[in-house]
Order: C-alpha cells, then sequence, then structure tokens
C-alpha cells in the first residue's frame, strides 16, 4: 500500500520571494513589484499622465522615473511630495525621499 504525503497547498504569491532569494533575483522582484505600485500610483492620482511614466531604476532613495513629455515630467515634479508619499506608504512600494525625472527622446 502506497501511502502519499501531500504538502500543504500554498499560494504562489507567497512562494515567489523566497524563490527570488534562492535565485538571486531579489533585487529584479523588488523593481517589478515597485514598478507596477508607480503606474498604479500615477493612474490613480495623475490619470491624465497615466501610460506615460515609466519608473526605471531606484537610486538609492531616489525613483528614477522616464516620461514623455516634458508637460508630463512638469505635472510630476509639482506634484513629487504627495507621489513619493502614496509610494513609501503603499503595498510594493518602498521609502523614496527623492523623484529623478527624465523626459525620453524620440
Amino acid at each position: 500500500m502506497t501511502s502519499s504525503r501531500r504538502r500543504p497547498m500554498q499560494r504562489l504569491g507567497d512562494l515567489i520571494p523566497d524563490t527570488a532569494r534562492r535565485l538571486g533575483l531579489e533585487d529584479e522582484l523588488r523593481l517589478a513589484r515597485a514598478i507596477v505600485t508607480w503606474s498604479a500610483i500615477v493612474a490613480e492620482r495623475v490619470p491624465p499622465a497615466a501610460g506615460s511614466t515609466r519608473l526605471v531604476r531606484i537610486d538609492g532613495f531616489a525613483l528614477l522615473v522616464e516620461v514623455d513629455a516634458p508637460i508630463v515630467a512638469q505635472e510630476l515634479r509639482l506634484r513629487s511630495s504627495e507621489l513619493l508619499a502614496a509610494f513609501r506608504s503603499a503595498p510594493g512600494g518602498m521609502a523614496a525621499s527623492e523623484l529623478r525625472i527624465a523626459v525620453r527622446r524620440t
């Protein structure tokens, strides 16, 4: 008689951080989460800029964001305090105190 013991089921989302850590992909996972968080915050707080901004890197406590147009850059600069506060408190966000914005060259 064969007895098969199954492990208790786990959510995939609960397994990803540990797996990323074992594979040395923690930083990439953290950046991916931050990118999604940034996009959601911009869509919620600056809807006209949604889809026109991308978080490209985190450098210490600075978010490096690329935008499609100078007007979008200006709007994000004007609202940087609000956006950074929302990012710090959001799930997937992190402590960020500076917003660096670059206009994408076409």
